[in-house]
């Protein structure tokens, strides 16, 4: 007799209650995250009841965990930040720098990824400097890392975005950094990469001699893409890298007996799309990876683009460029009415765990919950 597959339903947080995350061996930091991935939205959060003010629907949602690892709740969050980007932006082209750690590496990320995580900024923004200096300016950079590859295998990696130009000794704008084809040679950057981490590593006292010196027998990947098109090209670049997460939900093919089915894509066949099976608890073992330590800044920003320089001179600069920024005001969709579109959300009832009030539930029925 075939045996019958019971099909599950395909998110993280599904998944993670499918499970003792307590049995597993776990940092205390890992467990408390994933607990609460596995708690987010559902009603041991509570949650709150919201009036449109347009078109008076009523609607019920259960509260989120805010968590920075969790799939769910980084819509918002993505949003704010891109368009406070978009006040700092400069009339030049700008340049996408990948740095990567190599796999030598990958057994230190996990047992001190505070400390092989802050090296791997440091390295690329010390490299970058040096190239910026050999042009007489001081850059900027905004890097974001990445430890995830396709598969959810350990591949530590962080995404600069670079503006095509910098600030002169004079405090003058240099626009276009030797050419408009690349920023500055992939091979002269990946040596300078490798010695400045190496050297950083080294002074950390983390790892030991025949480790440093293993790590100059290989060539380290730094890769440059083509620069982008104009200023606004980059904000909606941003968007594919920023306050992204491990896997999303929508990479989850499904999730039945036999483990967790997910989607990737395949560089080394032309980015052909797979579907891979893990077991359940691989599945999350190879997540847990990719938890973050307490409180470590993933997106950073550096030299013209740093939050010092952001307090005065860049809009000094931005005005001398001729640059128009109106008023940085924020807004979101995250409030927005998902029946009318139009009108704003108004919280009029929160809720613990045990549901929402009588009052907004049909023949003892929670209405549909966002």
């Amino acid at each position: 007799m075939q045996r019958q597959v019971g099909h599950r339903k395909s998110d993280i947080g599904s998944i993670l209650r499918s499970v003792d995350l307590g049995a597993q061996q776990f940092t205390v930091h890992q467990e408390k995250t994933l607990r609460a991935l596995s708690l987010c939205r559902t009603a041991a959060l509570g949650g709150h009841v919201d009036a449109c003010d347009d078109c008076g629907n009523v609607s019920i949602s259960y509260n989120s965990c805010r968590n920075r690892h969790c799939p769910k709740c980084q819509g918002h969050h993505r949003e704010a930040w891109i368009q406070a980007r978009e006040h700092e932006l400069l009339p030049c082209t700008y340049y996408h720098v990948v740095f990567t750690l190599p796999q030598a590496l990958h057994s230190l990320s996990l047992h001190a990824p505070r400390i092989i995580y802050r090296l791997l900024f440091e390295a690329a923004w010390a490299t970058l400097s040096q190239f910026g200096k050999r042009e007489a300016v001081q850059l900027g950079m905004i890097a974001i890392l990445h430890t995830w590859g396709q598969q959810l295998s350990l591949h530590p990696h962080i995404h600069c975005i670079v503006p095509g130009g910098g600030v002169t000794a004079k405090g003058e704008w240099q626009s276009k950094v030797r050419s408009n084809q690349y920023l500055f040679s992939v091979k002269a950057m990946s040596k300078v990469f490798r010695a400045k981490y190496v050297s950083l590593l080294r002074a950390s006292g983390v790892g030991n001699e025949p480790l440093y010196q293993s790590l100059f027998k290989h060539d380290w990947v730094v890769y440059a893409k083509r620069p982008f098109g104009g200023p606004k090209q980059v904000i909606a670049y941003l968007g594919r890298y920023t306050h992204k997460v491990a896997i999303s939900n929508q990479r989850i093919a499904s999730v039945d007996d036999t483990g967790v089915r997910l989607k990737y894509k395949d560089y080394r066949n032309g980015g052909v799309t797979k579907t891979m099976l893990l077991s359940t608890k691989e599945f999350i073992r190879r997540f847990s990876m990719h938890i973050l330590p307490s409180r470590f800044v993933r997106i950073r920003h550096y030299g013209i683009l740093s939050s010092s320089w952001k307090r005065g001179r860049l809009r000094d600069l931005q005005t001398r460029l001729y640059v128009a920024v109106n008023p940085k005001i924020i807004e979101t969709l995250h409030r927005t009415c998902r029946c009318c579109k139009a009108g704003n959300l108004v919280t009029i009832a929160v809720f613990g765990e045990r549901g929402p009030p009588e009052l907004y539930k049909v023949e003892n029925i929670p209405v549909p919950i966002n």
